[in-house]
């Protein structure tokens, strides 16, 4: 089981608190650090000092770590344009040294599209298809050739293409609870598919619906990674779970029903049960980011009994 930690820095983080923690989850041996995408945090809190941006942190990532890979769970079509995407991703991952990975949604959250002066199409799915056409489709391009695409919400001409990412292929990650066009996108353009906040039963259900949609477009099932996100609040022993369920704002049985929470050996459990319904791959959610023994607890007493 690939551990991976995933963090809301809209909910108040500062570029220096981030690479903090991705330094910490290098140095303890998690896989990968992970970002979500917003400009305007969610709830209770007032987001100080602000929003940074995904991509522009991711950057700086990547030139401040060595091993680690970066990615987003997930970029909002809403806030780029497909072929400035293709550029800014690839840039990136030749900042890193070929260690990035684009998750990529149809953007969802109104509120901050309104808070920032972002248009917020009606239309976003038949968006994002397109989206990862061109994505997708300007990494394929050979170098010297040229890339054009007629969309109906995008049109590119005689695109050089430019530039490539060091990897031959980013991984691209598709998620979400859709039934239909959701697991239909996956089978098409991802190599991960992923389930946010999801219970066993439904994250068991969305990983079939996705083997089926891969199988029907020719390609195996096994083709793709199935991960989940879930938020994760580990403790040496109860007082110390509820201590840090209590700072990120949660109950502890709310917690342990919803995400991984409890004691070492709970987690590791639970993470176990979903193991065996096909998932390989957690993005812990870890929402108090100035509490690094919990990763310290995680990368000791979770993540070598799941090796």
């Amino acid at each position: 089981m690939d551990l991976r930690i995933f963090t809301e820095p809209q909910q108040g983080a500062s570029y220096d608190t981030l690479l903090t923690v991705a330094k910490a989850a290098e140095d303890l041996g998690f896989n990968a650090f992970y970002r979500s995408d917003h400009y305007l945090h969610m709830g209770a809190g007032n987001g100080l000092p602000g929003p940074t941006d995904a991509w522009i942190t991711l950057a700086g990532l990547a030139r401040e770590t060595k091993r680690i890979r970066l990615g987003t769970l997930m970029t909002a079509g809403t806030f780029r344009l497909p072929g400035v995407l293709a550029i800014q991703v690839a840039q990136v991952d030749q900042m890193s040294g070929g260690r990035v990975e684009l998750g990529l949604g149809a953007g969802w959250f109104e509120e901050e599209h309104k808070a920032y002066g972002i248009p917020f199409p009606k239309e976003k799915f038949g968006r994002l298809e397109e989206q990862l056409a061109i994505v997708t489709g300007l990494w394929a391009t050979g170098v010297g050739e040229k890339f054009n695409y007629d969309g109906t919400y995008y049109q590119l001409t005689d695109s050089p293409a430019l530039p490539k990412p060091a990897q031959a292929k980013v991984p691209i990650l598709i998620g979400g609870h859709g039934a239909t066009r959701t697991p239909r996108l996956a089978a098409l353009y991802a190599d991960e598919f992923n389930i946010p906040f999801a219970s066993l039963e439904d994250s068991e259900k969305q990983f079939e619906r996705v083997k089926e949609a891969a199988t029907a477009a020719g390609r195996g099932a096994d083709d793709l990674v199935y991960s989940n996100a879930l938020v994760v609040c580990v403790g040496k022993d109860d007082a110390e779970v509820a201590r840090r369920a209590s700072v990120i704002g949660r109950e502890v049985e709310e917690l342990k029903a919803n995400g991984l929470a409890g004691s070492p050996a709970e987690v590791v459990d639970k993470i176990g049960r979903y193991g065996e319904i096909g998932s390989s791959r957690i993005y812990l959610q870890v929402l108090d980011l100035d509490d690094l023994e919990h990763l310290e607890l995680i990368s000791a007493q979770v993540q070598p009994q799941l090796n």
